[in-house]
């Protein structure tokens, strides 16, 4: 796994688990529970150390720090603090299970974590996803979706992205010129071009394949997947070529539309916060306030309110402004 240091939340120091888990404790002993203390351990933690205070908090009480949570907390400031302690490795597949399960799928999910993971955390994801929930990952998603949407996503969940070697010119032209013809050329779009070159090209090779369909056609892609596709395929296209652009971007994006007009998707706020909090937070920041004219911080701070923006805020870790 490629180590990230684009995170807002690092590990603590000086760090004493048992400390921390006595505090958490008497935050929530008897009447009444003092959330300020939870919130700053845990948003100050990396996830790391939050496994080392649930496991500390076990051996002193013989309690589960989770359910401790779940008991003394509510709504979405709940939903965030329980978050924040599902173990790193496991938070996509939990993210992709609850995407699938029961009736309707989540495909925004499904779009999210599969356009933006690389390779080898989509190997990861599978992996996991096994070893928990003893089930296929591709089963269960081909089981739910259907069409080309369904085509897409079992290409990414391959995870056979090609590596970034040096970029053949010959093979961007000809790329181009492919999915120029697939879409703005063609009555009707041949849809499984645009998912053989997104899903199996190189990050590198598609940056200039982008550039040169713009010589080409005279349009940015974006304009072409939104004029001649539709619905959920057309969602995870724009997805996948904007992670292949820039995945900070796109998260902010993501962050942006989750808090923009009326009602907050809190779901997504949180799951891109967590997610994210450890990997490129700090790029996600900074190209939110370029493309948005305004700080991360400042629109979170404008559309939540109590413990609950407190601790999106301690993620948040600072202004831009």
């Amino acid at each position: 796994m490629a180590k990230y240091t684009r995170g807002t939340v690092t590990a603590f120091a000086p760090f004493d688990a048992r400390a921390d888990a006595e505090a958490l404790r008497k935050a929530m002993k008897g009447l009444g529970t003092d959330e300020e203390t939870v919130l700053t351990i845990l948003t100050t933690r990396n996830n790391a150390q939050r496994q080392e205070i649930a496991s500390a908090f076990k051996t002193l009480f013989g309690r589960d720090l989770v359910d401790d949570l779940k008991s003394e907390l509510t709504g979405k400031f709940e939903t965030l603090m329980v978050s924040l302690m599902r173990p790193a490795y496991i938070f996509d597949a939990h993210a992709l299970k609850h995407a699938i399960k029961g009736a309707g799928t989540n495909e925004k999910v499904l779009t999210e974590i599969l356009a933006s993971r690389t390779p080898a955390e989509v190997q990861n994801i599978k992996q996991v996803y096994q070893q928990e929930y003893e089930a296929d990952l591709e089963d269960k998603i081909t089981g739910e979706t259907s069409g080309h949407f369904q085509r897409l996503l079992v290409v990414l969940l391959q995870g056979n992205r090609d590596p970034d070697v040096g970029v053949d010119e010959a093979l961007v032209e000809q790329d181009a010129q492919v999915l120029f013809r697939a879409g703005e050329l063609k009555w009707g779009t041949d849809e499984e071009k645009f998912i053989t070159i997104l899903g199996t090209r190189s990050v590198s090779h598609l940056r200039r394949v982008f550039d040169k369909y713009m010589t080409i056609s005279g349009f940015q892609i974006e304009e072409t997947i939104d004029r001649e596709t539709s619905g959920d395929l057309e969602r995870l296209l724009l997805a996948v070529v904007k992670c292949i652009r820039s995945v900070p971007a796109y998260f902010a994006e993501t962050l942006y539309y989750s808090m923009k007009g009326a009602g907050t998707d809190d779901d997504t706020l949180i799951r891109v916060m967590v997610s994210r909090s450890e990997v490129d937070l700090l790029d996600i920041r900074q190209e939110f306030r370029k493309n948005f004219a305004k700080s991360l911080y400042q629109m979170i701070q404008k559309d939540t309110s109590g413990d609950y923006r407190k601790a999106l805020l301690l993620l948040c870790g600072g202004d831009d402004d």
